[in-house]
Protein backbone atom coordinates (compact mmCIF):
# COMPACT_ATOMS: atom_id res chain seq x y z
CA UNK A 1 0.00 0.00 0.00
CA UNK A 2 2.63 2.35 1.12
CA UNK A 3 4.46 4.46 -1.96
CA UNK A 4 7.29 6.73 -2.41
CA UNK A 5 6.68 10.51 -2.76
CA UNK A 6 7.82 10.67 -6.63
CA UNK A 7 6.77 13.73 -8.06
CA UNK A 8 4.43 14.69 -5.78
CA UNK A 9 6.40 17.00 -3.80
CA UNK A 10 3.88 19.48 -2.31
CA UNK A 11 3.37 23.13 -3.99
CA UNK A 12 1.58 24.50 -1.22
CA UNK A 13 1.13 24.06 2.73
CA UNK A 14 -2.37 22.58 3.55
CA UNK A 15 -3.58 26.30 5.52
CA UNK A 16 -2.89 28.31 2.91
CA UNK A 17 -5.61 28.07 0.80
CA UNK A 18 -8.25 31.03 0.10
CA UNK A 19 -10.87 31.85 -2.56
CA UNK A 20 -8.47 33.58 -4.49
CA UNK A 21 -6.37 30.22 -5.00
CA UNK A 22 -9.67 28.76 -6.68
CA UNK A 23 -8.90 27.15 -9.71
CA UNK A 24 -4.84 26.39 -9.42
CA UNK A 25 -3.54 22.88 -9.55
CA UNK A 26 -1.94 22.35 -6.28
CA UNK A 27 0.31 19.27 -4.73
CA UNK A 28 0.07 19.36 -0.97
CA UNK A 29 1.42 16.74 1.57
CA UNK A 30 0.24 15.49 5.23
CA UNK A 31 -1.63 13.94 7.75
CA UNK A 32 -5.33 12.74 7.12
CA UNK A 33 -7.42 13.93 10.02
CA UNK A 34 -10.70 12.04 9.41
CA UNK A 35 -12.03 10.54 6.28
CA UNK A 36 -15.70 10.52 5.41
CA UNK A 37 -16.74 8.03 2.58
CA UNK A 38 -20.51 8.99 1.43
CA UNK A 39 -20.95 6.63 -1.09
CA UNK A 40 -20.23 8.58 -4.28
CA UNK A 41 -17.77 11.13 -2.32
CA UNK A 42 -15.08 10.53 0.03
CA UNK A 43 -13.98 13.84 2.11
CA UNK A 44 -10.42 13.70 3.46
CA UNK A 45 -9.40 16.79 6.00
CA UNK A 46 -5.57 16.52 5.29
CA UNK A 47 -3.30 18.64 7.80
CA UNK A 48 0.23 19.74 8.16
CA UNK A 49 1.62 22.13 10.80
CA UNK A 50 0.28 25.17 9.17
CA UNK A 51 -3.28 23.89 8.88
CA UNK A 52 -5.73 21.86 7.79
CA UNK A 53 -7.71 21.63 3.73
CA UNK A 54 -11.05 19.81 2.97
CA UNK A 55 -9.83 17.39 0.26
CA UNK A 56 -12.72 15.67 -2.29
CA UNK A 57 -12.79 11.92 -3.88
CA UNK A 58 -15.27 11.80 -6.45
CA UNK A 59 -16.36 8.20 -7.34
CA UNK A 60 -17.60 9.15 -10.98
CA UNK A 61 -14.75 9.32 -13.47
CA UNK A 62 -11.55 7.92 -11.82
CA UNK A 63 -12.88 4.59 -10.29
CA UNK A 64 -9.42 3.01 -9.23
CA UNK A 65 -8.42 6.70 -7.67
CA UNK A 66 -11.96 6.54 -5.34
CA UNK A 67 -11.16 2.74 -4.06
CA UNK A 68 -7.86 3.83 -3.79
CA UNK A 69 -8.74 6.64 -1.54
CA UNK A 70 -11.62 4.41 0.02
CA UNK A 71 -8.45 3.04 2.51
CA UNK A 72 -7.27 5.83 3.82
CA UNK A 73 -7.65 5.80 7.29
CA UNK A 74 -7.04 8.53 10.41
CA UNK A 75 -2.85 9.77 10.68
CA UNK A 76 -2.13 8.28 6.92
CA UNK A 77 0.35 10.51 5.30
CA UNK A 78 -0.31 10.91 2.07
CA UNK A 79 0.09 13.12 -1.36
CA UNK A 80 -2.45 14.75 -2.96
CA UNK A 81 -2.73 16.14 -6.53
CA UNK A 82 -5.86 18.30 -7.35
CA UNK A 83 -7.70 21.74 -8.24
CA UNK A 84 -8.85 23.84 -5.71
CA UNK A 85 -12.61 25.22 -5.93
CA UNK A 86 -15.18 27.10 -3.90
CA UNK A 87 -17.13 25.15 -1.57
CA UNK A 88 -20.48 24.67 -1.89
CA UNK A 89 -20.90 24.49 1.63
CA UNK A 90 -18.69 26.80 3.17
CA UNK A 91 -16.94 26.14 6.75
CA UNK A 92 -17.20 29.40 8.78
CA UNK A 93 -14.69 27.76 11.52
CA UNK A 94 -11.84 26.82 9.28
CA UNK A 95 -9.69 29.15 8.02
CA UNK A 96 -9.63 27.27 4.81
CA UNK A 97 -13.44 26.59 5.03
CA UNK A 98 -14.23 28.23 1.45
CA UNK A 99 -12.87 26.59 -0.31
CA UNK A 100 -11.94 22.48 -1.37
CA UNK A 101 -9.20 20.56 -3.18
CA UNK A 102 -10.84 18.04 -5.81
CA UNK A 103 -8.50 15.11 -6.14
CA UNK A 104 -6.40 13.78 -9.61
CA UNK A 105 -3.70 12.19 -7.81
CA UNK A 106 -3.20 10.11 -4.73
CA UNK A 107 -0.07 8.22 -2.88
CA UNK A 108 -0.38 6.80 0.18
CA UNK A 109 3.11 7.74 2.39
CA UNK A 110 2.72 5.80 5.26
CA UNK A 111 -0.18 3.91 7.10
CA UNK A 112 -1.13 4.36 10.54
CA UNK A 113 -2.75 2.40 13.44
CA UNK A 114 -5.20 3.47 15.40
CA UNK A 115 -3.31 6.34 17.53
CA UNK A 116 -3.56 5.91 21.38
CA UNK A 117 -4.58 9.14 21.22
CA UNK A 118 -7.18 11.71 19.85
CA UNK A 119 -5.16 14.11 17.48
CA UNK A 120 -6.85 16.80 18.28
CA UNK A 121 -7.51 20.02 20.57
CA UNK A 122 -10.45 18.98 22.58
CA UNK A 123 -9.92 15.69 23.91
CA UNK A 124 -9.75 15.04 27.07
CA UNK A 125 -6.46 13.00 27.55
CA UNK A 126 -4.49 12.91 30.33
CA UNK A 127 -1.27 14.19 30.68
CA UNK A 128 0.75 11.42 30.91
CA UNK A 129 -0.11 10.16 28.04
CA UNK A 130 0.01 12.94 25.86
CA UNK A 131 3.60 13.09 27.14
CA UNK A 132 4.31 8.80 26.55
CA UNK A 133 2.64 9.51 23.39
CA UNK A 134 4.37 13.02 22.53
CA UNK A 135 5.33 12.73 18.62
CA UNK A 136 1.67 12.67 18.68
CA UNK A 137 0.83 15.04 21.01
CA UNK A 138 3.27 17.42 19.05
CA UNK A 139 0.66 16.92 15.74
CA UNK A 140 -2.02 18.93 17.89
CA UNK A 141 -3.13 22.28 16.55
CA UNK A 142 -2.23 24.20 19.70
CA UNK A 143 0.93 22.17 20.69
CA UNK A 144 2.09 23.52 16.74
CA UNK A 145 1.03 27.01 17.73
CA UNK A 146 2.94 27.28 21.05
CA UNK A 147 5.93 26.02 19.41
CA UNK A 148 5.86 27.77 16.24
CA UNK A 149 5.31 30.95 19.07
CA UNK A 150 8.86 30.24 20.77
CA UNK A 151 10.39 30.34 17.48
CA UNK A 152 8.91 33.28 16.37
CA UNK A 153 10.17 34.47 19.88
CA UNK A 154 13.85 33.07 19.51
CA UNK A 155 14.07 34.72 16.17
CA UNK A 156 12.87 38.56 17.60
CA UNK A 157 15.01 38.44 20.18
CA UNK A 158 17.90 37.40 17.71
CA UNK A 159 17.56 39.90 15.37
CA UNK A 160 17.29 42.47 18.20
CA UNK A 161 19.80 41.76 19.86
CA UNK A 162 21.92 41.85 16.26
CA UNK A 163 20.55 45.08 16.15
CA UNK A 164 22.14 45.99 19.36
CA UNK A 165 25.48 45.27 18.41
CA UNK A 166 25.84 42.00 20.36
CA UNK A 167 27.04 39.07 19.16
CA UNK A 168 26.23 35.15 19.51
CA UNK A 169 28.94 33.47 22.00
CA UNK A 170 28.39 30.03 22.73
CA UNK A 171 29.91 28.51 26.12
CA UNK A 172 30.82 25.54 27.50
CA UNK A 173 28.25 22.84 28.13
CA UNK A 174 30.81 20.45 30.63
CA UNK A 175 32.16 22.68 32.83
CA UNK A 176 33.54 23.14 36.55
CA UNK A 177 31.47 22.07 39.46
CA UNK A 178 31.29 25.36 41.65
CA UNK A 179 28.99 26.38 44.75
CA UNK A 180 26.59 28.86 43.47
CA UNK A 181 23.18 27.81 43.30
CA UNK A 182 21.09 25.08 43.27
CA UNK A 183 22.25 20.88 43.01
CA UNK A 184 24.75 20.40 40.21
CA UNK A 185 24.15 17.59 37.23
CA UNK A 186 27.68 16.01 37.13
CA UNK A 187 29.07 14.27 34.67
CA UNK A 188 31.91 11.66 35.20
CA UNK A 189 35.21 11.86 33.32
CA UNK A 190 36.31 8.76 31.93
CA UNK A 191 39.88 10.22 31.12
CA UNK A 192 40.77 11.32 34.79
CA UNK A 193 38.49 8.79 36.95
CA UNK A 194 37.11 10.57 40.22
CA UNK A 195 36.68 13.92 38.86
CA UNK A 196 33.70 15.03 37.39
CA UNK A 197 32.10 18.10 34.70
CA UNK A 198 28.91 20.32 35.74
CA UNK A 199 26.39 20.87 33.61
CA UNK A 200 26.07 24.65 33.71
CA UNK A 201 23.33 26.06 36.00
CA UNK A 202 23.97 29.49 33.75
CA UNK A 203 26.65 30.73 31.90
CA UNK A 204 27.39 32.94 34.70
CA UNK A 205 30.84 32.94 34.88
CA UNK A 206 31.63 32.41 31.51
CA UNK A 207 29.50 35.40 30.21
CA UNK A 208 31.72 37.47 32.82
CA UNK A 209 35.16 36.42 31.69
CA UNK A 210 33.65 37.37 27.86
CA UNK A 211 33.43 40.91 29.58
CA UNK A 212 37.18 40.45 30.63
CA UNK A 213 37.78 39.18 27.50
CA UNK A 214 36.79 42.46 25.73
CA UNK A 215 33.44 41.23 23.42
CA UNK A 216 31.60 43.98 25.49
CA UNK A 217 28.00 42.89 23.97
CA UNK A 218 27.32 38.87 24.50
CA UNK A 219 23.85 37.06 24.62
CA UNK A 220 23.07 33.32 23.66
CA UNK A 221 20.08 31.37 24.22
CA UNK A 222 21.76 28.84 26.40
CA UNK A 223 20.47 25.36 27.64
CA UNK A 224 20.86 25.12 31.77
CA UNK A 225 20.63 22.76 34.18
CA UNK A 226 19.49 22.40 37.74
CA UNK A 227 18.89 19.50 39.38
CA UNK A 228 16.25 20.51 41.88
CA UNK A 229 12.42 19.66 42.61
CA UNK A 230 9.86 20.75 39.59
CA UNK A 231 7.18 22.57 39.75
CA UNK A 232 4.47 24.23 36.50
CA UNK A 233 7.11 26.26 35.57
CA UNK A 234 9.84 24.65 35.98
CA UNK A 235 12.29 21.88 34.52
CA UNK A 236 15.10 20.16 35.46
CA UNK A 237 16.85 21.50 31.94
CA UNK A 238 15.44 24.96 30.52
CA UNK A 239 16.57 27.49 28.28
CA UNK A 240 18.02 30.49 28.87
CA UNK A 241 17.85 34.09 26.85
CA UNK A 242 22.12 35.69 28.52
CA UNK A 243 22.80 38.66 28.08
CA UNK A 244 25.66 40.69 29.67
CA UNK A 245 27.10 44.27 28.78
CA UNK A 246 30.32 46.25 29.60
CA UNK A 247 30.68 49.71 30.41
CA UNK A 248 27.06 50.09 31.71
CA UNK A 249 24.43 50.83 34.98
CA UNK A 250 21.43 49.56 35.64
CA UNK A 251 20.06 51.88 33.12
CA UNK A 252 21.35 51.15 30.31
CA UNK A 253 20.64 47.29 31.13
CA UNK A 254 17.02 48.20 31.70
CA UNK A 255 16.57 50.34 28.72
CA UNK A 256 18.23 47.78 26.04
CA UNK A 257 15.81 45.16 27.82
CA UNK A 258 12.60 47.29 27.89
CA UNK A 259 13.40 47.80 24.20
CA UNK A 260 13.83 43.85 23.61
CA UNK A 261 10.43 43.21 25.24
CA UNK A 262 9.03 45.89 23.58
CA UNK A 263 10.41 44.14 19.54
CA UNK A 264 9.18 40.56 21.31
CA UNK A 265 5.86 41.99 21.72
CA UNK A 266 5.15 44.20 18.70
CA UNK A 267 6.68 41.23 16.22
CA UNK A 268 5.34 38.03 18.15
CA UNK A 269 1.92 39.32 19.69
CA UNK A 270 1.17 42.56 17.40
CA UNK A 271 1.01 44.54 20.26
CA UNK A 272 2.39 47.84 21.61
CA UNK A 273 3.85 47.81 25.21
CA UNK A 274 4.90 50.80 27.29
CA UNK A 275 8.30 52.38 26.36
CA UNK A 276 9.60 51.90 29.73
CA UNK A 277 8.46 50.04 32.73
CA UNK A 278 7.24 50.64 36.17
CA UNK A 279 9.87 50.00 39.12
CA UNK A 280 9.09 49.09 42.53
CA UNK A 281 11.94 48.32 45.07
CA UNK A 282 11.84 44.97 46.81
CA UNK A 283 10.87 46.26 50.26
CA UNK A 284 8.13 48.59 48.65
CA UNK A 285 7.02 44.97 46.74
CA UNK A 286 6.72 42.72 49.86
CA UNK A 287 4.49 45.77 51.93
CA UNK A 288 1.90 46.46 49.15
CA UNK A 289 2.06 42.71 47.76
CA UNK A 290 3.99 40.62 50.31
CA UNK A 291 5.61 39.17 47.04
CA UNK A 292 8.86 39.91 45.61
CA UNK A 293 7.59 38.98 42.20
CA UNK A 294 3.83 41.10 42.34
CA UNK A 295 1.24 40.91 39.92
CA UNK A 296 -0.37 44.76 39.25
CA UNK A 297 -3.04 43.07 37.42
CA UNK A 298 -5.42 43.40 40.50
CA UNK A 299 -5.88 45.81 43.58
CA UNK A 300 -6.14 43.82 46.71
CA UNK A 301 -2.63 45.67 48.52
CA UNK A 302 -1.68 44.61 52.03
CA UNK A 303 -2.52 47.43 54.36
CA UNK A 304 -0.42 47.34 57.47
CA UNK A 305 -2.82 47.88 60.40
CA UNK A 306 -0.19 47.26 63.24
CA UNK A 307 -0.47 50.75 64.13
CA UNK A 308 -4.31 51.00 64.16
CA UNK A 309 -4.87 47.28 66.52
CA UNK A 310 -1.71 48.32 69.20
CA UNK A 311 -2.97 48.15 72.63
CA UNK A 312 -6.50 45.82 71.69
CA UNK A 313 -6.77 43.10 73.98
CA UNK A 314 -7.15 41.02 71.16
CA UNK A 315 -4.59 38.69 72.08
CA UNK A 316 -3.90 37.36 68.46
CA UNK A 317 -3.18 41.12 67.60
CA UNK A 318 -0.88 41.73 71.00
CA UNK A 319 0.77 39.07 70.78
CA UNK A 320 2.36 39.45 67.16
CA UNK A 321 2.81 43.40 68.12
CA UNK A 322 4.52 42.64 71.74
CA UNK A 323 7.11 40.16 69.59
CA UNK A 324 8.37 42.99 67.23
CA UNK A 325 6.17 41.53 64.25
CA UNK A 326 2.90 42.89 62.40
CA UNK A 327 -0.76 42.89 61.74
CA UNK A 328 -1.95 43.32 57.95
CA UNK A 329 -4.98 42.94 56.37
CA UNK A 330 -6.62 42.72 52.93
CA UNK A 331 -9.79 44.31 51.81
CA UNK A 332 -11.96 41.66 49.27
CA UNK A 333 -14.40 43.91 48.21
CA UNK A 334 -17.26 42.28 47.81
CA UNK A 335 -16.24 39.28 49.31
CA UNK A 336 -18.98 39.62 52.23
CA UNK A 337 -20.97 37.02 50.14
CA UNK A 338 -18.59 34.40 51.45
CA UNK A 339 -19.90 31.52 53.42
CA UNK A 340 -18.22 30.73 57.09
CA UNK A 341 -17.12 26.79 55.12
CA UNK A 342 -15.28 29.62 52.21
CA UNK A 343 -13.67 31.67 54.67
CA UNK A 344 -12.65 28.57 56.54
CA UNK A 345 -11.24 27.80 53.55
CA UNK A 346 -8.93 30.85 52.84
CA UNK A 347 -8.14 30.07 56.94
CA UNK A 348 -6.19 26.65 55.88
CA UNK A 349 -4.95 28.65 52.90
CA UNK A 350 -2.83 30.85 54.98
CA UNK A 351 -2.09 27.85 57.57
CA UNK A 352 -0.01 26.60 54.63
CA UNK A 353 1.87 29.45 53.81
CA UNK A 354 3.13 29.72 57.51
CA UNK A 355 0.71 32.02 58.75
CA UNK A 356 -1.10 30.03 62.32
CA UNK A 357 -5.06 31.72 61.43
CA UNK A 358 -6.63 34.04 59.64
CA UNK A 359 -8.93 36.64 61.39
CA UNK A 360 -11.83 38.19 59.65
CA UNK A 361 -14.59 40.62 59.65
CA UNK A 362 -17.25 40.28 57.14
CA UNK A 363 -19.86 43.76 56.37
CA UNK A 364 -23.04 42.83 54.53
CA UNK A 365 -26.46 44.76 54.99
CA UNK A 366 -27.59 42.51 57.35
CA UNK A 367 -24.87 43.43 59.64
CA UNK A 368 -21.19 42.68 61.02
CA UNK A 369 -19.98 38.68 61.57
CA UNK A 370 -16.61 38.56 62.45
CA UNK A 371 -13.96 35.90 64.40
CA UNK A 372 -12.62 38.33 66.56
CA UNK A 373 -15.17 42.10 66.98
CA UNK A 374 -16.47 40.48 70.27
CA UNK A 375 -12.77 40.75 71.94
CA UNK A 376 -11.98 44.38 71.04
CA UNK A 377 -13.76 47.50 71.54
CA UNK A 378 -16.46 48.89 69.32
CA UNK A 379 -13.81 52.26 68.62
CA UNK A 380 -10.93 49.91 68.00
CA UNK A 381 -13.51 47.66 64.89
CA UNK A 382 -14.16 51.08 63.52
CA UNK A 383 -10.57 52.30 63.94
CA UNK A 384 -9.63 49.34 61.90
CA UNK A 385 -12.51 49.35 59.14
CA UNK A 386 -11.78 53.30 58.59
CA UNK A 387 -7.91 52.09 57.78
CA UNK A 388 -9.06 49.50 55.69
CA UNK A 389 -11.76 51.35 53.78
CA UNK A 390 -14.56 49.10 54.71
CA UNK A 391 -17.98 49.52 53.02
CA UNK A 392 -20.60 47.33 53.42
CA UNK A 393 -20.53 44.12 50.94
CA UNK A 394 -16.63 43.92 52.02
CA UNK A 395 -14.62 41.04 53.34
CA UNK A 396 -11.46 42.17 55.77
CA UNK A 397 -8.64 39.31 56.47
CA UNK A 398 -5.72 40.14 58.80
CA UNK A 399 -2.88 37.82 59.31
CA UNK A 400 -0.88 38.54 62.62
CA UNK A 401 2.46 37.16 63.45
CA UNK A 402 5.71 38.07 65.47
CA UNK A 403 7.57 37.17 62.00
CA UNK A 404 6.45 39.94 59.60
CA UNK A 405 7.42 37.89 56.74
CA UNK A 406 5.24 35.55 57.74
CA UNK A 407 2.45 37.79 57.04
CA UNK A 408 3.68 39.41 53.88
CA UNK A 409 4.63 35.96 52.41
CA UNK A 410 1.17 34.32 53.77
CA UNK A 411 -1.41 37.56 52.82
CA UNK A 412 0.42 37.97 49.51
CA UNK A 413 -0.33 34.31 48.36
CA UNK A 414 -3.94 34.52 49.87
CA UNK A 415 -3.98 38.06 48.01
CA UNK A 416 -3.52 35.72 44.61
CA UNK A 417 -5.78 33.49 45.82
CA UNK A 418 -8.51 36.20 46.01
CA UNK A 419 -7.58 37.71 42.92
CA UNK A 420 -9.30 34.75 41.15
CA UNK A 421 -12.06 33.52 43.20
CA UNK A 422 -13.71 36.96 42.96
CA UNK A 423 -12.70 37.37 39.24
CA UNK A 424 -10.28 40.57 39.21
CA UNK A 425 -7.53 38.89 37.13
CA UNK A 426 -7.72 40.29 33.38
CA UNK A 427 -5.98 37.45 31.90
CA UNK A 428 -5.71 39.12 28.36
CA UNK A 429 -3.68 42.00 29.75
CA UNK A 430 -0.04 42.14 30.43
CA UNK A 431 1.81 44.05 33.18
CA UNK A 432 5.44 44.63 33.14
CA UNK A 433 7.41 45.98 35.73
CA UNK A 434 11.17 46.01 37.02
CA UNK A 435 11.46 44.99 41.24
CA UNK A 436 15.06 46.59 42.39
CA UNK A 437 16.88 47.26 45.44
CA UNK A 438 16.92 43.32 46.63
CA UNK A 439 18.54 42.53 49.48
CA UNK A 440 22.23 41.63 49.03
CA UNK A 441 22.08 38.31 51.64
CA UNK A 442 19.59 36.82 53.53
CA UNK A 443 20.28 34.99 56.83
CA UNK A 444 20.48 30.98 56.57
CA UNK A 445 19.41 29.98 60.46
CA UNK A 446 20.87 26.16 59.40
CA UNK A 447 23.82 27.05 58.14
CA UNK A 448 24.42 29.73 60.50
CA UNK A 449 25.24 32.22 58.18
CA UNK A 450 24.63 34.63 55.01
CA UNK A 451 23.58 33.30 51.79
CA UNK A 452 23.69 35.55 48.66
CA UNK A 453 20.00 36.63 47.68
CA UNK A 454 21.04 36.26 43.55
CA UNK A 455 24.72 35.13 42.84
CA UNK A 456 27.82 35.70 45.14
CA UNK A 457 28.91 38.15 41.69
CA UNK A 458 26.23 40.91 42.58
CA UNK A 459 27.58 44.64 43.41
CA UNK A 460 26.00 46.20 46.09
CA UNK A 461 25.00 49.49 45.95
CA UNK A 462 27.89 52.26 46.45
CA UNK A 463 26.56 53.81 49.48
CA UNK A 464 25.54 50.08 50.85
CA UNK A 465 29.30 49.13 50.82
CA UNK A 466 30.32 50.24 54.14
CA UNK A 467 27.38 48.17 55.31
CA UNK A 468 29.31 44.70 54.17
CA UNK A 469 31.37 45.27 57.58
CA UNK A 470 29.02 46.61 60.19
CA UNK A 471 25.29 45.10 59.04
CA UNK A 472 25.44 43.06 55.89
CA UNK A 473 21.60 42.12 56.37
CA UNK A 474 21.10 45.66 55.27
CA UNK A 475 22.98 45.96 51.89
CA UNK A 476 20.96 46.12 48.86
CA UNK A 477 22.00 44.92 45.72
CA UNK A 478 22.45 46.26 42.22
CA UNK A 479 20.27 43.40 41.17
CA UNK A 480 16.62 43.81 39.51
CA UNK A 481 13.79 41.02 38.55
CA UNK A 482 11.84 41.09 35.41
CA UNK A 483 8.17 40.44 36.61
CA UNK A 484 5.30 40.07 34.09
CA UNK A 485 1.71 39.35 35.80
CA UNK A 486 3.00 37.99 38.93
CA UNK A 487 5.80 35.92 37.40
CA UNK A 488 9.88 36.45 37.47
CA UNK A 489 10.85 36.37 33.62
CA UNK A 490 14.04 37.59 34.24
CA UNK A 491 16.42 38.73 36.93
CA UNK A 492 20.01 40.13 36.32
CA UNK A 493 22.21 42.75 38.34
CA UNK A 494 25.67 44.45 38.30
CA UNK A 495 28.55 42.95 38.48
CA UNK A 496 31.28 42.72 41.46
CA UNK A 497 34.55 43.86 38.81
CA UNK A 498 36.86 44.41 41.49
CA UNK A 499 38.83 41.77 43.00
CA UNK A 500 39.20 42.95 46.46
CA UNK A 501 35.15 43.63 46.91
CA UNK A 502 35.48 39.79 45.25
CA UNK A 503 37.20 38.78 47.78
CA UNK A 504 35.26 40.48 50.42
CA UNK A 505 31.68 38.92 49.37
CA UNK A 506 33.60 35.27 49.67
CA UNK A 507 34.23 35.92 53.03
CA UNK A 508 30.79 36.75 54.18
CA UNK A 509 29.37 33.99 52.13
CA UNK A 510 31.72 31.95 54.51
CA UNK A 511 34.27 30.90 52.04
CA UNK A 512 38.06 30.84 53.11
CA UNK A 513 40.15 32.68 50.82
CA UNK A 514 41.61 28.86 49.88
CA UNK A 515 37.72 27.84 49.57
CA UNK A 516 37.19 30.83 46.90
CA UNK A 517 40.49 29.90 45.51
CA UNK A 518 39.72 26.40 44.61
CA UNK A 519 36.36 27.07 43.55
CA UNK A 520 36.37 30.29 41.62
CA UNK A 521 40.55 30.70 41.35
CA UNK A 522 39.73 31.33 37.43
CA UNK A 523 37.53 34.39 37.77
CA UNK A 524 39.80 35.84 40.31
CA UNK A 525 43.12 35.32 38.54
CA UNK A 526 41.60 36.91 35.56
CA UNK A 527 40.42 39.73 37.65
CA UNK A 528 44.68 40.67 38.48
CA UNK A 529 44.30 41.79 34.58
CA UNK A 530 41.71 44.54 34.04
CA UNK A 531 38.04 44.13 34.02
CA UNK A 532 35.60 46.33 32.98
CA UNK A 533 32.37 47.79 34.46
CA UNK A 534 29.77 44.82 33.58
CA UNK A 535 26.32 43.39 34.30
CA UNK A 536 23.40 41.88 32.61
CA UNK A 537 20.34 39.63 32.79
CA UNK A 538 19.12 36.41 31.65
CA UNK A 539 15.46 35.40 31.13
CA UNK A 540 13.52 31.98 31.55
CA UNK A 541 12.67 31.86 27.88
CA UNK A 542 10.59 28.81 28.61
CA UNK A 543 8.84 31.07 31.14
CA UNK A 544 8.28 33.87 28.71
CA UNK A 545 7.11 31.71 25.97
CA UNK A 546 4.03 29.97 28.37
CA UNK A 547 3.24 33.76 29.42
CA UNK A 548 2.69 34.81 26.07
CA UNK A 549 1.10 31.91 24.75
CA UNK A 550 -1.72 32.36 27.95
CA UNK A 551 -0.38 28.82 29.09
CA UNK A 552 -0.34 27.27 32.96
CA UNK A 553 2.29 24.78 32.04
CA UNK A 554 5.87 25.51 30.72
CA UNK A 555 5.62 21.51 29.80
CA UNK A 556 3.05 23.07 26.81
CA UNK A 557 5.74 25.03 25.33
CA UNK A 558 8.45 22.86 25.35
CA UNK A 559 8.94 19.74 22.82
CA UNK A 560 9.78 16.72 24.66
CA UNK A 561 9.64 17.78 28.34
CA UNK A 562 10.35 15.94 31.54
CA UNK A 563 8.04 15.34 34.84
CA UNK A 564 7.78 15.81 38.28
CA UNK A 565 10.27 13.78 39.00
CA UNK A 566 12.51 14.73 36.36
CA UNK A 567 12.03 11.81 34.07
CA UNK A 568 11.05 11.60 30.25
CA UNK A 569 7.52 9.90 29.62
CA UNK A 570 8.72 9.23 25.78
CA UNK A 571 12.28 7.79 26.26
CA UNK A 572 12.04 6.70 30.15
CA UNK A 573 14.76 8.32 30.47
CA UNK A 574 16.60 8.28 33.23
CA UNK A 575 17.67 4.70 32.76
CA UNK A 576 20.12 1.88 33.99
CA UNK A 577 23.56 1.44 31.96
CA UNK A 578 25.59 -1.65 31.15
CA UNK A 579 27.94 -2.32 34.23
CA UNK A 580 30.46 -2.15 31.24
CA UNK A 581 29.72 1.82 30.68
CA UNK A 582 30.01 2.09 34.94
CA UNK A 583 33.37 0.24 34.44
CA UNK A 584 34.98 2.79 31.65
CA UNK A 585 33.94 5.72 34.11
CA UNK A 586 35.06 4.08 37.38
CA UNK A 587 31.49 3.95 39.20
CA UNK A 588 30.01 1.57 40.85
CA UNK A 589 26.12 2.53 41.03
CA UNK A 590 24.59 2.16 44.68
CA UNK A 591 21.81 -0.68 45.06
CA UNK A 592 17.95 0.44 45.37
CA UNK A 593 17.05 0.30 48.95
CA UNK A 594 13.36 0.60 48.11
Amino acid sequence: MEETLGKLKRTHYCGVFREETAGEEVVINGWCQRMRNLGALIFADLRDRTGLVQVVFEGEGNKALFEKASAIRSEFVLAVRGTVRLRSNPNPELPTGKVEIVASELRILSAAETPPIYVEDDANTSEAMRLKYRYLDLRRPKMQKNLLMRHRIIQSIRHYMDEMGFLEIDTPMLSKSTPEGARDYLVPSRQRPGSFYALPQSPQLMKQLLMVSGFDRYFQIAKCFRDEDLRADRQPEFSQVDIEMSFVDEEDIMAINEGLMGRVFREVLGMEIPEHFPRITYREAMERYGSDKPDTRFGLELIDVTNTVKGTAFKVFADAIAGGGLVKGINAKGGAGFSRKEIDALANEVKTYGAKGLAWLSLSEGGMKSSFAKFMEESEIEALKRAMGAESGDLLVFVADPNGTVVNTALGLLRLHLGEKLGLIDHDRFDILWVTEFPMFEYDEEEGRYVAVHHPFTHPMEEDIPLLTTDPGAARAKAYDLVMNGTEVGGGSVRIHRKDLQLQMFELLGFTEEKAQESFGFLLNAFKYGVPPHGGIAYGLDRMVMLLAKVDNIREVIAFPKVQNASCPLTEAPTPVDAKQLEELGIRALEDKA
